[in-house]
C-alpha cells in the first residue's frame, strides 16, 4: 500500500480540505486499486505550506529566489520514496478556474511520479509523465 505523512504547515489548507491526512488516504486507496500501482509499498511525506516556505525551500535546494508551486525530494530508499512539498497560495489561485481539489490532485500526483522516477527534461519524457499523471487524475475525477 502506497502511504502519506502529511504535514501541515499553512492553515489555511484546512479552510479547503478539511482533514488533510484522510483526503490523501482515500486518493491513495483509490490509487493502490489500479493494476500498476496495486502492489506498491511506499511511503513519502507531503508537507503543506504556503508560498513564503516554498520560496525558502525553493532557493536552497534549487538557487531559484521564488515561490514555486510543488517541489518533489526522491530519495533512494524503495520504500520511503522522499518528500513532496505543495504551496497553498499557488493551488488556490489555479483553483479559481477549475477546483480546488483537482488542482491539488494534479500537484501531488505530479510530485508522486517525480519521487517514483519520472521527469519532463526532454519533451518525450514529458509526454509519458503527463499522460500517466492524467489517467490518474481521470480516475480519481472523471476528465473527459
Amino acid at each position: 500500500m502506497i502511504k502519506a505523512n502529511v504535514i501541515l504547515d499553512y492553515s489555511k489548507w484546512k479552510n479547503k480540505i478539511k482533514d488533510p491526512n484522510n483526503y490523501l488516504k482515500k486518493k491513495l486507496r483509490k490509487l493502490s486499486k489500479i493494476p500498476t500501482f496495486k502492489k506498491k509499498k511506499q511511503e513519502f511525506s507531503i508537507l503543506l505550506t504556503n508560498n513564503t516556505k516554498m520560496k525558502n525551500l525553493n532557493l536552497k535546494f534549487r538557487k531559484k529566489n521564488k515561490p514555486t508551486d510543488i517541489l518533489s525530494f526522491k530519495s533512494n530508499n524503495n520504500i520511503y520514496i522522499g518528500d513532496i512539498a505543495i504551496s497553498y497560495e499557488i493551488i488556490n489561485k489555479r483553483s479559481k478556474l477549475s477546483n480546488f481539489f483537482l488542482e491539488f490532485d494534479k500537484m501531488w500526483i505530479h510530485g508522486y511520479f517525480h519521487l517514483i522516477g519520472y521527469d519532463h527534461k526532454k519533451l518525450e519524457d514529458f509526454k509519458k509523465m503527463n499522460k500517466k499523471e492524467n489517467l490518474v487524475l481521470n480516475y480519481f475525477h472523471k476528465i473527459n
